[in-house]
């Protein structure tokens, strides 16, 4: 044991956590189009994992099989495989307007998505018959930002939504859309932007939120009145709030780092500082088996934190791929860890040119 060098001690348990994985860019989806204009505001795996659903400024929901694309003959030399996106693409979905946020309804069996548009509007759609089963504009026509809805698994998932009206809008989908469980309003008479909305993904009563009012609030869902936690700490907007277990939570700001929480005390565990976000939507994704923090940054590349190091442990700049390619203010706008593994990771990044890029990562024996 170091007794006399115990920070030299503490560098060398950080170098060697910094090099437990080992991550590489296994895909790159990208439009042959020059005109083409998509940024990519959400990406969400399917329950089995083996889906990809994408949405952005495009009106459009693109549907990708991850088996496929991770299939792909690599033909750059570099064991990277770069397709066509209308060659990855398996079906797509046309929207009415710009979508915000996505996220697939537990206990449809993969079969409906419910989305979050730029007109205030949360819609659900049926997969198989490739149209909307339901919808609620209860935001006054106020950007949708985030929707999610409760793990139990089981067809009464309680849903809800945040937008820029100020509110948190909660809903059983079995109610006719005209009828909410809840209006929640986070910072009060100040009506500030609800940017994100989460429930505790392992089924816990809790709903945690991130407010432009440059703080995060957690909910007791069964008390909705008041925040059992306020989570103040960012210097701005908090964009993402993600659960990385039951009794801790990740925000991201537009301040340029990430925050993890303790849900007990509202404590500050630790801040992670070293990608650049400090006006855009940039994407946050945790992986909870692994505890690995995915974010997109603005100078367009994928930052990985392990929640144990404040700097980053993985980084890698996005493809200079096609004609869309040609701006220097391109970013990484959505990322999305999927869940399954334990030794093994995916990491899906989408950027602000419509760029769809898969990373595959393996724990170093």
């Amino acid at each position: 044991m170091n007794t006399l060098h115990p920070h030299k001690q503490q560098q060398e348990q950080e170098e060697e956590a910094k090099h437990e994985w080992d991550l590489s860019l296994s895909t790159v989806v990208s439009s042959s189009s020059s005109s083409a204009s998509d940024v990519i505001g959400a990406i969400e795996f399917d329950p089995t994992d083996n889906i990809v659903a994408t949405a952005g400024i495009s009106r459009k929901i693109r549907f990708y099989g991850l088996p496929s694309l991770l299939r792909t003959n690599a033909v750059s030399g570099t064991g990277v495989s770069f397709v066509d996106q209308a060659t990855a693409c398996e079906y797509y979905i046309c929207t009415p307007a710009k979508l915000s946020s996505l996220r697939w309804r537990p206990g449809s069996g993969s079969r409906v998505i419910g989305s979050g548009d730029y007109d205030g509007v949360v819609t659900e759609y049926d997969l198989e018959k490739r149209t909307p089963v339901f919808e609620r504009d209860e935001h006054g026509g106020r950007r949708v930002w985030s929707v999610d809805y409760t793990r139990h698994g089981d067809a009464s998932a309680v849903g809800a939504s945040g937008s820029d009206d100020g509110t948190m809008q909660v809903w059983d989908p079995r109610c006719p859309p005209e009828e909410s469980v809840s209006v929640v309003r986070p910072s009060g008479i100040c009506r500030s932007a609800v940017c994100c909305v989460e429930f505790d993904p392992s089924g816990g009563p809790t709903v945690a939120v991130g407010c432009a009012d440059r703080k995060g609030y957690v909910y007791d869902i069964r008390k909705l009145v008041d925040p059992a936690l306020t989570l103040q700490g960012h210097t701005k907007t908090v964009s993402y709030v993600r659960f990385l277990d039951g009794c801790t939570v990740v925000t991201a700001g537009t301040d340029g780092c990430l925050k993890l929480w303790s849900v007990e005390d509202g404590r500050v565990i630790r801040t992670y500082e070293g990608h650049v976000n400090n006006r855009n939507f940039v994407g946050l994704s945790v992986w909870r088996n692994g505890a690995l923090f995915g974010c997109g940054s603005e100078n367009n590349r994928v930052f990985v934190y392990d929640r144990r190091w404040g700097k980053p442990v993985w980084v890698d700049g996005f493809e200079p791929v096609g004609m869309n390619s040609g701006s220097d203010k391109r970013f990484v706008s959505s990322v999305c860890w999927r869940q399954s593994g334990v030794d093994q990771c995916t990491l899906v990044a989408g950027g602000s040119d419509g760029v769809l890029q898969v990373y595959v990562g393996k724990r170093k024996p």
